[in-house]
Protein backbone atom coordinates (compact mmCIF):
# COMPACT_ATOMS: atom_id res chain seq x y z
CA UNK A 1 0.00 0.00 0.00
CA UNK A 2 1.22 3.17 -0.49
CA UNK A 3 2.40 5.49 1.72
CA UNK A 4 2.02 9.16 2.95
CA UNK A 5 5.04 10.78 5.91
CA UNK A 6 4.01 13.79 7.05
CA UNK A 7 6.63 16.52 8.33
CA UNK A 8 5.98 19.31 10.01
CA UNK A 9 8.41 21.99 9.48
CA UNK A 10 9.33 25.72 8.84
CA UNK A 11 10.04 27.37 5.83
CA UNK A 12 10.29 30.89 4.82
CA UNK A 13 8.66 32.34 7.88
CA UNK A 14 5.28 29.45 7.87
CA UNK A 15 4.93 26.83 9.56
CA UNK A 16 3.90 23.97 6.99
CA UNK A 17 3.54 20.16 6.61
CA UNK A 18 5.96 18.27 3.90
CA UNK A 19 4.25 15.14 2.32
CA UNK A 20 6.84 12.61 1.40
CA UNK A 21 5.36 10.14 -0.79
CA UNK A 22 6.96 7.76 -3.57
CA UNK A 23 5.71 9.50 -7.06
CA UNK A 24 2.13 8.60 -7.85
CA UNK A 25 0.50 10.32 -10.73
CA UNK A 26 -2.85 9.08 -9.26
CA UNK A 27 -1.93 10.05 -5.29
CA UNK A 28 -0.91 13.23 -6.66
CA UNK A 29 -4.03 14.55 -8.78
CA UNK A 30 -6.11 13.36 -5.88
CA UNK A 31 -4.33 15.43 -3.22
CA UNK A 32 -4.32 18.10 -6.14
CA UNK A 33 -8.18 18.08 -6.19
CA UNK A 34 -9.17 17.57 -2.65
CA UNK A 35 -9.44 20.87 -0.35
CA UNK A 36 -6.32 20.99 1.41
CA UNK A 37 -4.27 23.67 -1.13
CA UNK A 38 -1.94 21.18 -1.30
CA UNK A 39 0.93 22.38 -3.48
CA UNK A 40 4.54 21.74 -4.66
CA UNK A 41 7.58 23.51 -4.23
CA UNK A 42 10.64 23.27 -6.75
CA UNK A 43 13.66 24.62 -4.20
CA UNK A 44 11.72 21.47 -1.19
CA UNK A 45 11.26 19.21 -4.48
CA UNK A 46 8.32 18.20 -2.29
CA UNK A 47 4.69 18.55 -2.09
CA UNK A 48 3.43 20.65 0.74
CA UNK A 49 0.39 22.17 2.67
CA UNK A 50 0.37 25.04 5.27
CA UNK A 51 -0.13 24.29 8.73
CA UNK A 52 -2.71 26.94 9.62
CA UNK A 53 -5.91 25.43 9.50
CA UNK A 54 -4.82 21.74 8.31
CA UNK A 55 -7.31 19.33 9.73
CA UNK A 56 -5.81 15.96 10.10
CA UNK A 57 -8.74 14.09 11.43
CA UNK A 58 -10.23 15.02 8.73
CA UNK A 59 -7.18 14.55 6.08
CA UNK A 60 -6.92 10.85 7.54
CA UNK A 61 -10.84 10.13 6.70
CA UNK A 62 -10.20 11.07 3.07
CA UNK A 63 -7.09 9.31 2.71
CA UNK A 64 -6.94 6.61 4.91
CA UNK A 65 -8.30 4.14 2.35
CA UNK A 66 -6.08 5.18 0.02
CA UNK A 67 -2.97 5.21 1.72
CA UNK A 68 -1.19 4.54 4.95
CA UNK A 69 -0.31 7.61 6.41
CA UNK A 70 2.59 8.10 9.22
CA UNK A 71 1.69 11.54 11.14
CA UNK A 72 4.21 10.50 13.87
CA UNK A 73 6.42 13.21 13.66
CA UNK A 74 3.12 15.59 13.42
CA UNK A 75 2.04 14.24 16.91
CA UNK A 76 5.14 14.39 18.18
CA UNK A 77 5.09 18.56 17.64
CA UNK A 78 2.26 18.83 19.06
CA UNK A 79 2.49 17.15 22.14
CA UNK A 80 5.44 19.81 22.94
CA UNK A 81 4.65 22.42 25.30
CA UNK A 82 1.77 24.30 25.25
CA UNK A 83 -0.07 26.68 27.50
CA UNK A 84 -3.44 25.59 27.92
CA UNK A 85 -4.90 28.34 26.19
CA UNK A 86 -3.34 27.77 23.25
CA UNK A 87 -5.82 25.13 21.50
CA UNK A 88 -7.90 28.50 20.38
CA UNK A 89 -5.03 30.10 18.56
CA UNK A 90 -1.07 29.26 18.62
CA UNK A 91 -0.65 33.21 18.19
CA UNK A 92 -1.76 34.02 21.77
CA UNK A 93 0.43 31.65 23.58
CA UNK A 94 3.55 33.55 21.38
CA UNK A 95 2.15 36.82 22.74
CA UNK A 96 2.64 35.94 26.74
CA UNK A 97 5.60 36.18 28.60
CA UNK A 98 6.35 33.38 31.12
CA UNK A 99 4.63 35.16 34.17
CA UNK A 100 1.00 35.32 32.69
CA UNK A 101 1.59 32.30 31.22
CA UNK A 102 2.15 30.88 34.37
CA UNK A 103 -0.66 33.23 35.85
CA UNK A 104 -3.26 31.76 32.73
CA UNK A 105 -2.26 28.20 33.60
CA UNK A 106 -3.20 28.63 37.39
CA UNK A 107 -6.34 29.91 36.38
CA UNK A 108 -7.40 27.02 34.12
CA UNK A 109 -6.31 24.88 36.95
CA UNK A 110 -8.71 27.46 39.42
CA UNK A 111 -11.62 26.69 36.49
CA UNK A 112 -11.22 23.25 36.57
CA UNK A 113 -11.17 23.00 40.23
CA UNK A 114 -14.67 24.24 39.65
CA UNK A 115 -15.53 21.47 37.52
CA UNK A 116 -16.34 23.46 34.69
CA UNK A 117 -16.67 21.57 31.16
CA UNK A 118 -13.78 21.57 28.74
CA UNK A 119 -15.27 24.11 26.33
CA UNK A 120 -16.21 26.58 29.22
CA UNK A 121 -12.37 25.85 30.64
CA UNK A 122 -10.94 26.72 27.00
CA UNK A 123 -13.18 29.77 26.37
CA UNK A 124 -12.78 32.10 29.67
CA UNK A 125 -9.20 31.15 29.73
CA UNK A 126 -8.56 32.20 26.26
CA UNK A 127 -11.46 35.65 26.98
CA UNK A 128 -9.23 36.42 29.76
CA UNK A 129 -5.34 35.72 27.84
CA UNK A 130 -6.51 38.62 25.38
CA UNK A 131 -7.18 40.78 28.42
CA UNK A 132 -4.16 40.10 30.17
CA UNK A 133 -1.69 40.93 26.87
CA UNK A 134 -3.47 44.00 26.62
CA UNK A 135 -2.56 44.80 30.03
CA UNK A 136 0.96 43.77 29.05
CA UNK A 137 1.76 42.96 32.58
CA UNK A 138 0.20 41.38 35.62
CA UNK A 139 -0.65 44.21 37.80
CA UNK A 140 -4.49 44.91 39.63
CA UNK A 141 -7.01 46.54 37.67
CA UNK A 142 -9.95 48.26 38.22
CA UNK A 143 -13.77 47.89 36.56
CA UNK A 144 -12.49 50.87 34.58
CA UNK A 145 -9.63 48.41 33.31
CA UNK A 146 -12.30 46.07 31.66
CA UNK A 147 -14.62 48.78 30.49
CA UNK A 148 -11.95 50.15 28.34
CA UNK A 149 -10.98 46.98 27.54
CA UNK A 150 -14.39 46.51 26.09
CA UNK A 151 -14.41 49.40 24.27
CA UNK A 152 -10.97 49.39 22.47
CA UNK A 153 -10.62 46.19 21.68
CA UNK A 154 -13.96 43.44 22.68
CA UNK A 155 -16.10 45.82 20.37
CA UNK A 156 -13.90 47.02 17.63
CA UNK A 157 -13.35 43.52 16.81
CA UNK A 158 -16.99 42.13 16.00
CA UNK A 159 -17.23 40.02 19.07
CA UNK A 160 -20.44 38.60 19.33
CA UNK A 161 -22.85 39.57 22.07
CA UNK A 162 -22.81 35.97 23.09
CA UNK A 163 -18.92 36.27 23.66
CA UNK A 164 -19.06 39.68 25.17
CA UNK A 165 -21.38 38.11 27.44
CA UNK A 166 -18.73 35.24 28.12
CA UNK A 167 -16.19 37.69 28.39
CA UNK A 168 -17.92 39.80 31.64
CA UNK A 169 -18.87 35.85 33.19
CA UNK A 170 -14.69 35.03 32.98
CA UNK A 171 -13.60 38.38 34.40
CA UNK A 172 -15.98 37.49 37.22
CA UNK A 173 -14.20 34.32 38.25
CA UNK A 174 -10.69 35.65 37.19
CA UNK A 175 -11.23 38.99 39.81
CA UNK A 176 -12.32 35.74 42.36
CA UNK A 177 -9.38 34.01 41.75
CA UNK A 178 -7.27 37.25 42.07
CA UNK A 179 -8.78 37.69 45.12
CA UNK A 180 -9.08 41.34 44.00
CA UNK A 181 -11.75 43.54 46.04
CA UNK A 182 -13.66 44.25 43.05
CA UNK A 183 -17.48 43.25 42.59
CA UNK A 184 -18.50 43.68 38.94
CA UNK A 185 -22.08 44.09 38.42
CA UNK A 186 -22.96 41.51 35.38
CA UNK A 187 -25.93 43.44 34.42
CA UNK A 188 -24.23 46.78 34.57
CA UNK A 189 -21.61 45.45 31.75
CA UNK A 190 -22.85 42.76 29.79
CA UNK A 191 -24.74 43.66 27.06
CA UNK A 192 -28.67 42.38 26.75
CA UNK A 193 -28.54 38.41 25.50
CA UNK A 194 -30.19 38.40 21.77
CA UNK A 195 -33.10 36.73 20.97
CA UNK A 196 -32.35 35.05 17.81
CA UNK A 197 -34.31 32.75 16.05
CA UNK A 198 -32.29 29.54 15.18
CA UNK A 199 -31.79 28.57 11.69
CA UNK A 200 -34.06 25.33 10.34
CA UNK A 201 -33.28 23.66 7.26
CA UNK A 202 -36.69 21.95 5.28
CA UNK A 203 -37.12 17.91 5.65
CA UNK A 204 -35.76 17.85 2.46
CA UNK A 205 -32.65 19.48 2.96
CA UNK A 206 -31.84 17.15 5.65
CA UNK A 207 -32.08 14.17 3.61
CA UNK A 208 -30.14 16.08 0.90
CA UNK A 209 -27.21 16.73 3.38
CA UNK A 210 -27.21 13.22 4.57
CA UNK A 211 -27.42 11.95 0.55
CA UNK A 212 -24.62 13.83 -0.60
CA UNK A 213 -22.05 12.84 2.41
CA UNK A 214 -20.01 10.53 1.12
CA UNK A 215 -17.42 9.29 4.05
CA UNK A 216 -19.32 6.77 6.38
CA UNK A 217 -18.08 8.26 9.80
CA UNK A 218 -19.22 11.87 8.31
CA UNK A 219 -22.69 10.50 7.60
CA UNK A 220 -22.91 8.98 10.81
CA UNK A 221 -22.21 12.65 12.37
CA UNK A 222 -24.69 14.53 10.99
CA UNK A 223 -27.04 11.16 10.77
CA UNK A 224 -26.72 11.11 14.89
CA UNK A 225 -26.64 14.91 15.56
CA UNK A 226 -29.93 15.67 13.18
CA UNK A 227 -31.97 12.48 14.48
CA UNK A 228 -30.97 12.56 18.07
CA UNK A 229 -30.94 16.17 18.51
CA UNK A 230 -27.17 15.96 19.86
CA UNK A 231 -24.68 19.07 21.00
CA UNK A 232 -21.56 18.42 19.08
CA UNK A 233 -19.81 18.26 22.46
CA UNK A 234 -22.60 15.50 23.35
CA UNK A 235 -21.51 13.99 20.15
CA UNK A 236 -17.59 13.23 20.56
CA UNK A 237 -17.98 12.35 23.75
CA UNK A 238 -19.96 9.56 22.48
CA UNK A 239 -18.77 6.08 24.34
CA UNK A 240 -19.51 2.82 22.98
CA UNK A 241 -21.01 1.97 26.45
CA UNK A 242 -23.21 4.61 25.90
CA UNK A 243 -25.39 2.81 23.02
CA UNK A 244 -28.30 0.38 23.70
CA UNK A 245 -29.13 -0.93 20.24
CA UNK A 246 -31.15 -3.56 21.67
CA UNK A 247 -33.70 -0.86 22.91
CA UNK A 248 -32.43 2.03 20.21
CA UNK A 249 -31.29 4.63 23.15
CA UNK A 250 -28.51 6.37 23.69
CA UNK A 251 -27.33 7.43 27.19
CA UNK A 252 -26.16 11.27 27.14
CA UNK A 253 -23.60 11.43 30.20
CA UNK A 254 -23.14 14.90 31.80
CA UNK A 255 -24.89 17.02 28.71
CA UNK A 256 -24.79 20.87 29.33
CA UNK A 257 -25.69 20.75 32.82
CA UNK A 258 -24.22 18.14 34.10
CA UNK A 259 -27.29 16.43 33.12
CA UNK A 260 -28.28 12.62 31.93
CA UNK A 261 -30.72 11.77 29.36
CA UNK A 262 -31.81 9.36 26.99
CA UNK A 263 -32.44 9.98 23.10
CA UNK A 264 -33.70 7.97 20.78
CA UNK A 265 -32.10 6.07 17.74
CA UNK A 266 -33.83 6.46 14.59
CA UNK A 267 -35.26 3.49 12.97
CA UNK A 268 -33.26 3.96 9.77
CA UNK A 269 -29.98 5.15 11.62
CA UNK A 270 -29.97 1.48 12.81
CA UNK A 271 -28.02 0.08 9.38
CA UNK A 272 -26.01 2.89 8.73
CA UNK A 273 -24.91 2.86 12.30
CA UNK A 274 -24.64 -0.81 12.40
CA UNK A 275 -22.18 -0.54 8.91
CA UNK A 276 -19.88 1.96 10.43
CA UNK A 277 -19.08 0.01 13.57
CA UNK A 278 -18.16 -3.17 11.49
CA UNK A 279 -16.15 -0.83 9.12
CA UNK A 280 -14.33 1.38 11.48
CA UNK A 281 -14.53 -0.87 14.80
CA UNK A 282 -13.94 1.86 17.27
CA UNK A 283 -12.45 1.26 20.42
CA UNK A 284 -13.42 3.94 23.37
CA UNK A 285 -15.52 6.48 21.66
CA UNK A 286 -18.21 6.29 19.06
CA UNK A 287 -16.17 8.89 16.81
CA UNK A 288 -12.55 8.10 16.91
CA UNK A 289 -9.71 10.76 15.85
CA UNK A 290 -7.07 9.18 14.32
CA UNK A 291 -5.57 8.05 16.68
CA UNK A 292 -7.22 5.03 18.20
CA UNK A 293 -9.66 5.48 21.97
CA UNK A 294 -8.97 9.26 21.38
CA UNK A 295 -12.18 11.70 20.35
CA UNK A 296 -13.32 13.26 16.85
CA UNK A 297 -12.69 16.79 16.70
CA UNK A 298 -15.43 19.64 16.62
CA UNK A 299 -13.36 21.50 14.28
CA UNK A 300 -13.58 18.27 11.96
CA UNK A 301 -17.15 18.12 11.99
CA UNK A 302 -17.76 21.89 11.23
CA UNK A 303 -15.66 21.26 8.50
CA UNK A 304 -16.83 18.45 6.83
CA UNK A 305 -20.29 19.87 7.55
CA UNK A 306 -19.38 23.06 5.62
CA UNK A 307 -18.22 20.97 2.18
CA UNK A 308 -21.23 18.68 2.84
CA UNK A 309 -23.98 21.83 2.25
CA UNK A 310 -21.54 22.80 -0.50
CA UNK A 311 -22.15 19.56 -2.08
CA UNK A 312 -26.50 19.88 -1.29
CA UNK A 313 -26.66 23.20 -2.38
CA UNK A 314 -28.02 24.68 0.91
CA UNK A 315 -27.05 27.95 1.09
CA UNK A 316 -28.59 29.13 4.70
CA UNK A 317 -25.90 28.89 7.52
CA UNK A 318 -25.55 26.21 8.97
CA UNK A 319 -23.68 24.79 11.46
CA UNK A 320 -24.02 21.18 13.74
CA UNK A 321 -26.24 23.14 16.50
CA UNK A 322 -28.64 23.91 13.63
CA UNK A 323 -29.02 20.11 12.65
CA UNK A 324 -30.32 20.12 16.53
CA UNK A 325 -32.77 23.10 15.99
CA UNK A 326 -34.17 21.71 12.99
CA UNK A 327 -34.85 18.32 14.70
CA UNK A 328 -36.85 20.15 17.35
CA UNK A 329 -38.79 22.16 15.12
CA UNK A 330 -39.50 18.92 12.74
CA UNK A 331 -40.29 17.42 16.28
CA UNK A 332 -43.14 20.17 16.82
CA UNK A 333 -44.17 20.49 13.88
CA UNK A 334 -45.15 16.71 13.78
CA UNK A 335 -47.36 17.54 16.62
CA UNK A 336 -45.06 16.35 19.20
CA UNK A 337 -45.73 17.74 23.34
CA UNK A 338 -43.59 20.41 23.86
CA UNK A 339 -42.76 18.80 27.31
CA UNK A 340 -40.92 15.85 25.66
CA UNK A 341 -38.85 17.91 23.13
CA UNK A 342 -37.46 19.78 26.13
CA UNK A 343 -36.41 16.21 27.96
CA UNK A 344 -35.18 15.24 24.64
CA UNK A 345 -32.68 18.35 24.02
CA UNK A 346 -32.21 18.26 27.89
CA UNK A 347 -33.84 21.74 28.24
CA UNK A 348 -33.48 22.82 32.23
CA UNK A 349 -36.18 25.29 31.60
CA UNK A 350 -38.99 24.97 29.31
CA UNK A 351 -38.47 28.55 27.79
CA UNK A 352 -35.26 27.45 26.20
CA UNK A 353 -37.41 25.38 23.98
CA UNK A 354 -40.53 27.62 23.48
CA UNK A 355 -37.90 29.38 21.00
CA UNK A 356 -39.02 26.51 18.37
CA UNK A 357 -43.13 27.52 18.75
CA UNK A 358 -41.80 30.71 17.07
CA UNK A 359 -40.19 28.54 13.81
CA UNK A 360 -42.93 26.29 13.27
CA UNK A 361 -43.85 26.88 9.46
CA UNK A 362 -46.94 25.17 9.94
CA UNK A 363 -48.35 27.91 11.97
CA UNK A 364 -47.10 30.34 9.73
CA UNK A 365 -48.38 29.55 6.91
CA UNK A 366 -51.66 29.01 8.66
CA UNK A 367 -51.80 33.28 8.31
CA UNK A 368 -53.44 34.94 5.98
CA UNK A 369 -51.06 37.67 4.86
CA UNK A 370 -52.90 41.23 3.82
CA UNK A 371 -51.53 41.58 0.69
CA UNK A 372 -52.83 38.20 -0.47
CA UNK A 373 -56.21 39.15 1.12
CA UNK A 374 -56.39 42.19 -0.49
CA UNK A 375 -55.42 40.99 -3.94
CA UNK A 376 -57.82 37.88 -3.30
CA UNK A 377 -60.46 40.71 -2.92
CA UNK A 378 -59.81 42.75 -6.21
CA UNK A 379 -59.44 39.77 -8.19
CA UNK A 380 -63.20 38.32 -7.43
CA UNK A 381 -64.39 42.37 -8.42
CA UNK A 382 -62.24 41.97 -11.37
CA UNK A 383 -62.80 38.22 -12.13
CA UNK A 384 -59.24 38.14 -13.19
CA UNK A 385 -55.57 37.62 -12.04
CA UNK A 386 -53.98 41.47 -11.30
CA UNK A 387 -50.27 39.53 -10.98
CA UNK A 388 -50.74 37.90 -14.33
CA UNK A 389 -51.80 40.62 -16.66
CA UNK A 390 -49.48 44.08 -17.32
CA UNK A 391 -51.51 46.19 -14.77
CA UNK A 392 -50.96 48.01 -11.81
CA UNK A 393 -53.63 47.94 -8.57
CA UNK A 394 -55.72 51.62 -8.97
CA UNK A 395 -53.98 54.90 -7.74
CA UNK A 396 -50.48 53.25 -8.38
CA UNK A 397 -47.87 55.34 -10.66
CA UNK A 398 -46.45 52.91 -13.72
CA UNK A 399 -42.58 53.09 -13.49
Amino acid sequence: MKKITLKPMVYRNKEIIILEFEHDHKLIYDLKSSDYRIKWDDYLNNWYVIKDGFDLNSFYDDFNHLVLLDYSLLRKEQKKSVVNISSKKDSIKNRLNDEQKNQLNAFYKFLKGKRFSESTLKTYTHLVAEFVIHQKEIKPFTIRDIEVYVENVLEPSKASISTHRQFISAMKHYITFTKMPLEIDFNALAPRKSKLLPNVLSNEEVIELIRVTKNLKHRICIALIYSSGLRIGELINLKLRDFDLQRQLIKIQSGKGRKDRYVPIANVIMPLLHNYLTTYNPKIYLIEGVEEGTPYSTESIRKFLKKSCALAGVIKRVTPHTLRHSYATHLLENGTDIRYIQELLGHSRPETTMVYTHVRSQDLQKITNPLDLFVKQIEQQQKSSIFSQKQTLKGTDNP
